[in-house]
Protein backbone atom coordinates (compact mmCIF):
# COMPACT_ATOMS: atom_id res chain seq x y z
CA UNK A 1 0.00 0.00 0.00
CA UNK A 2 1.02 3.64 -0.74
CA UNK A 3 0.11 6.04 1.99
CA UNK A 4 0.61 9.94 1.28
CA UNK A 5 0.19 12.21 3.89
CA UNK A 6 0.17 15.91 3.35
CA UNK A 7 2.46 16.25 1.24
CA UNK A 8 3.86 19.33 0.77
CA UNK A 9 6.32 21.42 -1.96
CA UNK A 10 7.31 24.83 -1.68
CA UNK A 11 9.68 26.44 -4.04
CA UNK A 12 10.71 30.27 -2.50
CA UNK A 13 6.64 31.51 -2.34
CA UNK A 14 5.30 28.82 -4.86
CA UNK A 15 3.36 26.11 -3.34
CA UNK A 16 4.40 23.20 -5.96
CA UNK A 17 2.04 20.23 -4.22
CA UNK A 18 0.17 21.90 -1.12
CA UNK A 19 -0.89 19.19 1.35
CA UNK A 20 -2.29 16.93 -0.62
CA UNK A 21 -3.35 13.53 1.31
CA UNK A 22 -4.49 10.35 -0.69
CA UNK A 23 -3.76 6.11 -0.66
CA UNK A 24 -3.63 3.41 -3.23
CA UNK A 25 -4.18 -0.12 -2.47
CA UNK A 26 -2.57 -3.10 -3.06
CA UNK A 27 -3.10 -3.83 -6.76
CA UNK A 28 -5.02 -0.80 -7.78
CA UNK A 29 -4.37 1.18 -10.73
CA UNK A 30 -4.16 5.13 -9.81
CA UNK A 31 -4.74 7.72 -12.66
CA UNK A 32 -3.15 10.49 -11.22
CA UNK A 33 -4.71 13.29 -13.59
CA UNK A 34 -4.17 17.54 -14.12
CA UNK A 35 -2.98 20.10 -16.41
CA UNK A 36 0.43 21.09 -17.12
CA UNK A 37 2.25 22.57 -14.02
CA UNK A 38 -1.01 20.81 -11.65
CA UNK A 39 2.10 19.31 -9.78
CA UNK A 40 1.86 15.38 -11.10
CA UNK A 41 5.44 15.14 -11.94
CA UNK A 42 6.52 16.86 -8.57
CA UNK A 43 4.00 14.30 -6.42
CA UNK A 44 5.83 11.26 -8.20
CA UNK A 45 9.22 12.92 -7.41
CA UNK A 46 8.25 12.87 -3.83
CA UNK A 47 6.58 9.60 -3.64
CA UNK A 48 9.63 7.92 -5.56
CA UNK A 49 12.37 9.85 -3.14
CA UNK A 50 13.82 11.18 -6.36
CA UNK A 51 13.21 14.88 -4.20
CA UNK A 52 12.32 16.10 -0.73
CA UNK A 53 9.09 17.07 0.32
CA UNK A 54 8.86 20.06 2.29
CA UNK A 55 6.66 18.56 4.61
CA UNK A 56 4.42 15.37 4.98
CA UNK A 57 5.21 11.65 4.51
CA UNK A 58 5.15 8.95 2.23
CA UNK A 59 5.10 5.92 3.20
CA UNK A 60 5.59 2.13 0.82
CA UNK A 61 4.74 -0.68 2.70
CA UNK A 62 4.71 0.84 6.31
CA UNK A 63 8.28 2.14 5.22
CA UNK A 64 8.57 5.91 5.00
CA UNK A 65 10.47 7.09 2.35
CA UNK A 66 12.73 10.37 3.93
CA UNK A 67 13.13 7.71 6.87
CA UNK A 68 13.90 4.48 5.33
CA UNK A 69 14.90 5.48 1.51
CA UNK A 70 17.10 2.23 1.26
CA UNK A 71 14.48 0.10 2.15
CA UNK A 72 11.47 2.30 0.66
CA UNK A 73 13.19 2.71 -2.84
CA UNK A 74 13.67 -1.01 -3.72
CA UNK A 75 10.31 -1.22 -3.26
CA UNK A 76 9.40 1.01 -6.07
CA UNK A 77 9.86 0.83 -9.46
CA UNK A 78 9.77 4.37 -11.55
CA UNK A 79 9.17 5.12 -14.86
CA UNK A 80 9.70 8.76 -15.40
CA UNK A 81 8.24 10.70 -18.35
CA UNK A 82 11.44 10.30 -20.75
CA UNK A 83 12.49 6.69 -19.76
CA UNK A 84 16.32 6.80 -18.36
CA UNK A 85 18.39 4.45 -21.17
CA UNK A 86 21.78 4.34 -22.62
CA UNK A 87 20.96 4.13 -25.97
CA UNK A 88 24.11 2.82 -27.23
CA UNK A 89 24.11 -0.51 -25.04
CA UNK A 90 21.70 -2.96 -26.28
CA UNK A 91 18.46 -4.00 -24.54
CA UNK A 92 20.01 -7.23 -22.08
CA UNK A 93 23.37 -5.49 -21.32
CA UNK A 94 21.69 -2.62 -20.02
CA UNK A 95 19.43 -4.76 -18.21
CA UNK A 96 22.31 -6.37 -16.84
CA UNK A 97 23.63 -2.82 -15.90
CA UNK A 98 20.76 -1.69 -14.19
CA UNK A 99 19.87 -4.69 -12.52
CA UNK A 100 23.77 -4.30 -11.17
CA UNK A 101 22.85 -1.05 -9.96
CA UNK A 102 19.94 -1.89 -8.13
CA UNK A 103 21.61 -4.62 -6.27
CA UNK A 104 18.75 -7.08 -7.25
CA UNK A 105 19.38 -9.98 -5.47
CA UNK A 106 17.13 -12.32 -7.64
CA UNK A 107 19.19 -15.39 -10.17
CA UNK A 108 20.40 -12.51 -12.78
CA UNK A 109 20.09 -14.09 -16.05
CA UNK A 110 16.72 -15.62 -15.07
CA UNK A 111 14.68 -12.52 -13.79
CA UNK A 112 16.12 -10.35 -16.57
CA UNK A 113 14.71 -13.30 -19.33
CA UNK A 114 11.76 -13.20 -17.25
CA UNK A 115 11.36 -9.47 -17.33
CA UNK A 116 12.38 -9.12 -20.98
CA UNK A 117 9.28 -11.77 -21.66
CA UNK A 118 6.70 -9.98 -19.70
CA UNK A 119 7.13 -6.47 -21.36
CA UNK A 120 7.67 -8.41 -24.78
CA UNK A 121 11.23 -7.21 -25.93
CA UNK A 122 12.67 -11.05 -25.41
CA UNK A 123 13.03 -10.86 -29.11
CA UNK A 124 14.61 -7.47 -29.06
CA UNK A 125 17.51 -8.36 -26.53
CA UNK A 126 20.20 -7.77 -28.67
CA UNK A 127 19.41 -4.83 -30.76
CA UNK A 128 21.31 -1.71 -29.65
CA UNK A 129 18.85 0.47 -27.80
CA UNK A 130 19.00 3.42 -29.93
CA UNK A 131 17.80 1.78 -32.83
CA UNK A 132 14.39 0.45 -31.32
CA UNK A 133 11.21 2.48 -31.88
CA UNK A 134 9.90 4.94 -29.41
CA UNK A 135 7.29 2.05 -28.31
CA UNK A 136 10.12 -0.30 -27.77
CA UNK A 137 12.49 1.81 -25.90
CA UNK A 138 9.29 2.47 -23.71
CA UNK A 139 8.94 -1.25 -23.18
CA UNK A 140 12.69 -1.31 -22.21
CA UNK A 141 11.73 1.38 -19.45
CA UNK A 142 9.24 -0.44 -17.94
CA UNK A 143 11.73 -3.48 -17.93
CA UNK A 144 14.31 -1.17 -15.78
CA UNK A 145 11.01 -0.21 -13.63
CA UNK A 146 10.22 -4.34 -12.79
CA UNK A 147 14.07 -5.08 -11.96
CA UNK A 148 13.30 -6.34 -8.51
CA UNK A 149 10.24 -7.32 -8.75
CA UNK A 150 9.03 -3.91 -6.92
CA UNK A 151 5.60 -3.99 -5.58
CA UNK A 152 5.08 -0.23 -6.46
CA UNK A 153 5.07 1.30 -10.10
CA UNK A 154 5.48 5.15 -10.78
CA UNK A 155 4.40 5.82 -14.17
CA UNK A 156 5.13 9.25 -15.74
CA UNK A 157 3.39 9.97 -18.57
CA UNK A 158 4.25 6.52 -20.27
CA UNK A 159 2.30 6.67 -23.44
CA UNK A 160 3.52 10.49 -24.16
CA UNK A 161 4.40 10.55 -27.98
CA UNK A 162 3.23 7.15 -29.11
CA UNK A 163 1.40 6.46 -32.06
CA UNK A 164 -2.35 4.77 -31.20
CA UNK A 165 -1.06 1.19 -31.85
CA UNK A 166 1.71 1.39 -29.25
CA UNK A 167 -0.63 3.30 -26.94
CA UNK A 168 -3.08 0.46 -27.23
CA UNK A 169 -0.18 -1.83 -26.34
CA UNK A 170 1.06 -0.13 -23.55
CA UNK A 171 -2.60 -0.16 -22.00
CA UNK A 172 -2.80 -3.85 -22.02
CA UNK A 173 0.89 -3.87 -20.36
CA UNK A 174 -0.29 -1.60 -17.39
CA UNK A 175 -3.49 -3.14 -17.05
CA UNK A 176 -1.63 -6.95 -17.08
CA UNK A 177 1.04 -5.22 -14.40
CA UNK A 178 -1.61 -4.40 -12.42
CA UNK A 179 -2.66 -8.06 -11.62
CA UNK A 180 0.57 -8.22 -9.44
CA UNK A 181 1.98 -3.92 -8.90
CA UNK A 182 0.08 -1.31 -7.35
CA UNK A 183 0.46 1.16 -10.17
CA UNK A 184 0.37 4.81 -9.92
CA UNK A 185 0.12 5.96 -13.45
CA UNK A 186 0.39 9.92 -14.38
CA UNK A 187 -1.34 11.66 -17.74
CA UNK A 188 -2.97 14.63 -18.20
CA UNK A 189 -4.74 12.83 -21.06
CA UNK A 190 -8.20 11.76 -20.10
CA UNK A 191 -8.17 9.03 -22.28
CA UNK A 192 -5.36 6.93 -21.33
CA UNK A 193 -6.64 7.60 -17.39
CA UNK A 194 -10.16 6.80 -18.20
CA UNK A 195 -9.11 3.19 -20.15
CA UNK A 196 -6.54 2.21 -17.96
CA UNK A 197 -7.15 3.15 -14.06
CA UNK A 198 -9.25 1.77 -11.67
CA UNK A 199 -9.51 5.21 -9.79
CA UNK A 200 -8.86 8.80 -10.86
CA UNK A 201 -7.20 11.23 -8.23
CA UNK A 202 -7.38 14.64 -10.40
CA UNK A 203 -4.88 17.69 -9.49
CA UNK A 204 -5.01 20.97 -10.14
CA UNK A 205 -2.71 23.53 -8.66
CA UNK A 206 -1.02 21.42 -6.01
CA UNK A 207 -4.43 20.73 -4.85
CA UNK A 208 -6.70 17.35 -5.16
CA UNK A 209 -9.85 18.58 -6.32
CA UNK A 210 -11.44 14.86 -7.09
CA UNK A 211 -11.02 11.24 -5.81
CA UNK A 212 -13.30 8.89 -7.42
CA UNK A 213 -13.32 5.32 -9.44
CA UNK A 214 -13.20 6.04 -12.84
CA UNK A 215 -16.89 5.29 -13.61
CA UNK A 216 -18.17 7.24 -10.96
CA UNK A 217 -16.55 10.39 -11.76
CA UNK A 218 -19.16 12.69 -13.04
CA UNK A 219 -21.23 11.40 -10.08
CA UNK A 220 -18.90 12.85 -7.67
CA UNK A 221 -18.64 15.73 -9.50
CA UNK A 222 -22.30 16.88 -10.73
CA UNK A 223 -23.93 14.97 -8.29
CA UNK A 224 -26.18 12.49 -10.76
CA UNK A 225 -25.17 9.98 -13.15
CA UNK A 226 -26.71 9.47 -16.57
CA UNK A 227 -27.38 6.47 -19.15
CA UNK A 228 -27.73 6.87 -22.75
CA UNK A 229 -30.35 4.72 -24.64
CA UNK A 230 -31.44 4.11 -27.89
CA UNK A 231 -35.33 2.76 -27.88
CA UNK A 232 -37.83 1.49 -30.50
CA UNK A 233 -41.03 2.58 -29.36
CA UNK A 234 -43.72 5.62 -28.50
CA UNK A 235 -41.00 8.25 -26.88
CA UNK A 236 -44.30 9.48 -25.26
CA UNK A 237 -44.49 6.12 -23.56
CA UNK A 238 -40.58 5.67 -22.48
CA UNK A 239 -40.02 8.66 -21.29
CA UNK A 240 -43.13 7.97 -18.65
CA UNK A 241 -42.22 4.93 -17.82
CA UNK A 242 -38.47 5.50 -17.39
CA UNK A 243 -39.62 8.48 -14.99
CA UNK A 244 -41.68 6.23 -12.62
CA UNK A 245 -38.69 4.13 -11.91
CA UNK A 246 -37.16 5.42 -8.26
CA UNK A 247 -33.74 7.43 -8.64
CA UNK A 248 -34.56 8.65 -12.05
CA UNK A 249 -34.29 12.92 -12.09
CA UNK A 250 -35.16 13.19 -15.90
CA UNK A 251 -34.99 11.66 -18.57
CA UNK A 252 -34.86 13.58 -22.14
CA UNK A 253 -35.62 12.14 -26.13
CA UNK A 254 -32.20 13.94 -27.56
CA UNK A 255 -33.20 12.81 -31.12
CA UNK A 256 -35.66 10.82 -33.36
CA UNK A 257 -33.54 8.42 -35.58
CA UNK A 258 -35.99 8.30 -38.53
CA UNK A 259 -36.51 4.44 -38.36
CA UNK A 260 -39.05 4.58 -35.20
CA UNK A 261 -36.35 4.37 -32.90
CA UNK A 262 -35.10 7.62 -30.54
CA UNK A 263 -32.27 8.61 -28.30
CA UNK A 264 -32.35 9.25 -24.98
CA UNK A 265 -30.56 10.38 -22.28
CA UNK A 266 -31.45 9.43 -18.61
CA UNK A 267 -29.95 11.31 -15.01
CA UNK A 268 -30.23 9.71 -12.17
CA UNK A 269 -28.51 9.56 -8.32
CA UNK A 270 -25.46 8.78 -7.46
CA UNK A 271 -24.82 5.07 -6.38
CA UNK A 272 -28.00 4.22 -7.54
CA UNK A 273 -27.79 1.58 -10.64
CA UNK A 274 -30.81 1.98 -12.70
CA UNK A 275 -30.42 -0.47 -15.41
CA UNK A 276 -32.24 -3.66 -14.58
CA UNK A 277 -35.62 -1.47 -13.77
CA UNK A 278 -34.78 0.65 -17.10
CA UNK A 279 -34.61 -3.27 -19.27
CA UNK A 280 -38.23 -4.74 -16.99
CA UNK A 281 -39.88 -1.01 -18.22
CA UNK A 282 -39.34 -1.42 -21.60
CA UNK A 283 -39.90 -5.30 -21.38
CA UNK A 284 -43.28 -4.32 -19.97
CA UNK A 285 -44.78 -2.13 -22.83
CA UNK A 286 -42.68 -3.48 -25.44
CA UNK A 287 -40.54 -1.23 -26.28
CA UNK A 288 -37.29 -3.13 -26.97
CA UNK A 289 -34.01 -1.31 -25.73
CA UNK A 290 -31.80 -1.71 -29.03
CA UNK A 291 -28.32 0.14 -26.92
CA UNK A 292 -27.86 0.62 -23.35
CA UNK A 293 -24.47 2.63 -22.37
CA UNK A 294 -22.93 4.96 -19.40
CA UNK A 295 -23.40 8.19 -20.31
CA UNK A 296 -22.10 10.10 -17.85
CA UNK A 297 -20.71 13.71 -18.78
CA UNK A 298 -17.69 13.95 -21.29
CA UNK A 299 -14.19 13.46 -19.08
CA UNK A 300 -12.89 16.61 -21.01
CA UNK A 301 -16.02 18.52 -19.23
CA UNK A 302 -15.54 16.93 -15.92
CA UNK A 303 -11.99 17.75 -16.46
CA UNK A 304 -12.52 21.70 -17.19
CA UNK A 305 -14.76 21.85 -14.32
CA UNK A 306 -12.44 20.25 -12.25
CA UNK A 307 -9.57 22.28 -13.02
CA UNK A 308 -10.90 25.53 -13.54
CA UNK A 309 -11.81 26.39 -9.89
CA UNK A 310 -15.06 25.72 -10.39
CA UNK A 311 -16.11 22.72 -7.90
CA UNK A 312 -13.35 22.92 -5.81
CA UNK A 313 -13.11 22.24 -2.57
CA UNK A 314 -9.21 21.16 -1.71
CA UNK A 315 -10.21 17.49 -1.36
CA UNK A 316 -12.65 15.02 -2.19
CA UNK A 317 -15.45 16.11 -4.20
Amino acid sequence: MVEVKNLTKCYGDIKAVDDISFTVEAGEILGFLGPNGAGKSTTMNMITGYISSTSGTVTIDGSEILENPKETKSKIGYLPEIPPLYVDMTVRKYLEFMYDLKRVKLPKKEHIAEVMRLVRIDDHSERIIKHLSKGYRQRVGFAQALLGNPPVLILDEPTVGLDPKQIIEIRKLIKSLGKKHTIIFSSHVLSEISATCDRILVISEGKIVADAKSGELSGEVYGKQTLSLVIDGSPAAVVSEINKIPDVIRTEKLRDNGDGTAAYSVEYSTGADIRRDVFNAMARIGCPILDMQSGNEKLEDMFLKLTSGSGRNGGKI
